[in-house]
Protein backbone atom coordinates (compact mmCIF):
# COMPACT_ATOMS: atom_id res chain seq x y z
CA UNK A 1 0.00 0.00 0.00
CA UNK A 2 1.42 3.18 -0.86
CA UNK A 3 2.10 6.07 1.50
CA UNK A 4 -0.22 9.02 1.83
CA UNK A 5 1.35 12.12 2.22
CA UNK A 6 0.12 14.29 4.89
CA UNK A 7 1.84 17.70 5.16
CA UNK A 8 -0.52 18.48 7.93
CA UNK A 9 -0.16 15.71 10.38
CA UNK A 10 2.41 17.24 12.77
CA UNK A 11 0.33 19.99 12.96
CA UNK A 12 -2.70 17.92 13.84
CA UNK A 13 -0.92 15.98 16.16
CA UNK A 14 0.09 19.24 17.97
CA UNK A 15 -3.55 20.51 17.86
CA UNK A 16 -4.96 17.63 19.63
CA UNK A 17 -1.91 17.24 21.87
CA UNK A 18 -3.51 20.62 22.83
CA UNK A 19 -7.20 19.60 23.45
CA UNK A 20 -6.01 16.52 25.36
CA UNK A 21 -4.44 19.00 27.70
CA UNK A 22 -7.35 20.94 27.61
CA UNK A 23 -9.76 18.15 28.44
CA UNK A 24 -7.57 16.41 30.78
CA UNK A 25 -4.54 18.00 32.00
CA UNK A 26 -1.19 17.21 31.63
CA UNK A 27 -1.08 14.06 33.50
CA UNK A 28 -3.47 12.86 30.27
CA UNK A 29 -1.13 13.54 27.94
CA UNK A 30 0.18 10.27 26.35
CA UNK A 31 0.66 9.47 22.72
CA UNK A 32 -1.97 6.81 22.89
CA UNK A 33 -4.75 9.63 23.94
CA UNK A 34 -3.14 11.93 21.68
CA UNK A 35 -3.38 9.99 18.18
CA UNK A 36 -6.91 9.08 19.44
CA UNK A 37 -7.81 12.35 19.10
CA UNK A 38 -5.79 12.91 15.81
CA UNK A 39 -7.47 10.52 14.19
CA UNK A 40 -3.77 9.47 12.88
CA UNK A 41 -2.13 5.71 14.02
CA UNK A 42 0.01 5.88 16.90
CA UNK A 43 3.03 5.57 15.17
CA UNK A 44 2.69 9.00 13.47
CA UNK A 45 2.87 10.46 17.23
CA UNK A 46 6.11 8.95 17.79
CA UNK A 47 7.23 9.45 14.48
CA UNK A 48 6.88 12.95 14.70
CA UNK A 49 7.51 13.30 18.20
CA UNK A 50 9.85 11.09 20.38
CA UNK A 51 8.44 12.19 23.50
CA UNK A 52 6.24 13.66 25.38
CA UNK A 53 7.99 16.18 26.05
CA UNK A 54 9.22 17.17 22.62
CA UNK A 55 5.17 17.37 22.04
CA UNK A 56 4.66 19.44 24.98
CA UNK A 57 7.27 22.10 23.48
CA UNK A 58 5.63 21.85 20.06
CA UNK A 59 2.37 22.47 21.93
CA UNK A 60 3.67 25.15 24.09
CA UNK A 61 5.65 27.19 21.54
CA UNK A 62 1.97 27.00 19.85
CA UNK A 63 0.13 28.19 22.74
CA UNK A 64 2.52 30.78 22.96
CA UNK A 65 1.52 32.60 19.70
CA UNK A 66 -2.26 33.19 21.34
CA UNK A 67 -0.57 36.07 23.32
CA UNK A 68 1.81 37.07 20.68
CA UNK A 69 -1.29 37.23 17.98
CA UNK A 70 -2.88 39.85 20.77
CA UNK A 71 0.02 41.96 21.12
CA UNK A 72 0.70 41.97 17.36
CA UNK A 73 -2.48 43.35 17.06
CA UNK A 74 -1.60 46.51 19.34
CA UNK A 75 0.81 48.53 17.44
CA UNK A 76 0.38 51.13 20.03
CA UNK A 77 2.58 49.50 22.47
CA UNK A 78 5.33 50.85 20.76
CA UNK A 79 3.99 54.12 20.23
CA UNK A 80 6.05 56.63 22.54
CA UNK A 81 3.39 58.84 22.83
CA UNK A 82 0.75 56.19 24.08
CA UNK A 83 0.01 55.54 27.74
CA UNK A 84 1.99 52.71 28.12
CA UNK A 85 0.07 51.03 31.12
CA UNK A 86 -3.20 51.75 30.35
CA UNK A 87 -2.51 50.37 26.40
CA UNK A 88 -0.40 46.71 28.47
CA UNK A 89 -4.04 46.70 31.03
CA UNK A 90 -6.31 46.79 27.72
CA UNK A 91 -3.96 44.08 25.92
CA UNK A 92 -4.57 41.99 29.09
CA UNK A 93 -7.82 42.53 28.85
CA UNK A 94 -8.64 41.90 25.67
CA UNK A 95 -6.50 38.47 26.22
CA UNK A 96 -8.21 37.11 29.30
CA UNK A 97 -11.45 38.26 28.02
CA UNK A 98 -11.23 35.75 25.04
CA UNK A 99 -11.21 32.03 24.84
CA UNK A 100 -10.68 31.32 28.55
CA UNK A 101 -9.94 27.83 28.34
CA UNK A 102 -7.32 28.75 25.54
CA UNK A 103 -5.78 30.90 28.28
CA UNK A 104 -6.07 28.13 30.76
CA UNK A 105 -4.90 25.72 28.77
CA UNK A 106 -1.73 27.83 27.99
CA UNK A 107 -0.65 28.97 31.74
CA UNK A 108 -1.06 25.28 32.02
CA UNK A 109 1.61 24.29 29.86
CA UNK A 110 3.41 27.00 30.89
CA UNK A 111 3.70 26.23 34.25
CA UNK A 112 4.72 22.75 33.03
CA UNK A 113 7.92 24.10 32.77
CA UNK A 114 8.32 23.49 36.94
CA UNK A 115 8.59 19.84 36.61
CA UNK A 116 10.02 19.59 32.49
CA UNK A 117 13.02 21.44 32.32
CA UNK A 118 12.81 20.71 28.01
CA UNK A 119 9.93 23.39 28.26
CA UNK A 120 11.67 26.14 30.29
CA UNK A 121 13.46 27.35 27.21
CA UNK A 122 9.83 27.68 25.40
CA UNK A 123 8.42 29.38 28.45
CA UNK A 124 10.98 31.58 28.59
CA UNK A 125 10.24 32.91 25.25
CA UNK A 126 6.41 34.39 26.26
CA UNK A 127 8.63 36.49 28.32
CA UNK A 128 11.08 37.49 25.95
CA UNK A 129 8.23 37.97 23.01
CA UNK A 130 6.56 40.64 25.54
CA UNK A 131 10.29 42.27 26.23
CA UNK A 132 10.72 42.39 22.79
CA UNK A 133 7.49 44.41 21.95
CA UNK A 134 8.03 46.79 24.95
CA UNK A 135 12.38 47.26 24.95
CA UNK A 136 11.73 50.19 22.54
CA UNK A 137 9.49 51.81 24.91
CA UNK A 138 11.45 51.38 28.68
CA UNK A 139 14.83 49.94 30.21
CA UNK A 140 15.37 46.34 30.46
CA UNK A 141 14.86 46.20 34.47
CA UNK A 142 11.64 47.62 34.20
CA UNK A 143 10.66 45.48 30.69
CA UNK A 144 11.38 42.31 33.70
CA UNK A 145 8.90 44.12 36.18
CA UNK A 146 5.92 44.96 33.82
CA UNK A 147 6.38 41.06 32.28
CA UNK A 148 6.29 39.92 36.00
CA UNK A 149 3.48 41.66 37.00
CA UNK A 150 1.20 41.06 34.00
CA UNK A 151 2.37 37.47 34.46
CA UNK A 152 1.25 37.85 38.13
CA UNK A 153 -1.84 39.39 37.38
CA UNK A 154 -2.96 36.87 34.86
CA UNK A 155 -2.12 34.11 37.43
CA UNK A 156 -4.19 35.83 39.84
CA UNK A 157 -6.98 36.12 37.88
CA UNK A 158 -7.03 32.59 36.60
CA UNK A 159 -6.74 31.08 40.00
CA UNK A 160 -9.15 32.98 42.00
CA UNK A 161 -11.64 33.10 39.44
CA UNK A 162 -12.30 36.88 39.40
CA UNK A 163 -13.51 39.48 36.85
CA UNK A 164 -10.59 41.07 35.03
CA UNK A 165 -9.85 44.61 36.71
CA UNK A 166 -8.09 46.81 33.77
CA UNK A 167 -8.17 49.83 35.85
CA UNK A 168 -6.32 48.10 38.92
CA UNK A 169 -3.87 46.63 36.11
CA UNK A 170 -3.54 50.13 34.31
CA UNK A 171 -2.53 51.44 37.87
CA UNK A 172 -0.21 48.43 39.26
CA UNK A 173 1.49 48.73 36.01
CA UNK A 174 1.84 52.25 36.20
CA UNK A 175 3.68 51.88 39.30
CA UNK A 176 6.35 49.84 37.31
CA UNK A 177 6.32 52.22 34.43
CA UNK A 178 9.20 54.98 35.02
CA UNK A 179 7.43 58.96 34.86
CA UNK A 180 7.82 60.34 30.98
CA UNK A 181 10.77 62.53 31.06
Amino acid sequence: MARRHDPERRRRIIDAAIRVVGQKGIAGLSHRTVAAEADVPLGSTTYHFASLDELLVAALRQANEGFAKVLAAHPALSDPRTDLPAELARVLGEWLGGDRTGVELEYELYLAALRRPALRPVAAEWAEGVGAVLADRTDPMTVRALVALMDGICLQVLLTDTPYDEEYARKALARVVPPSP
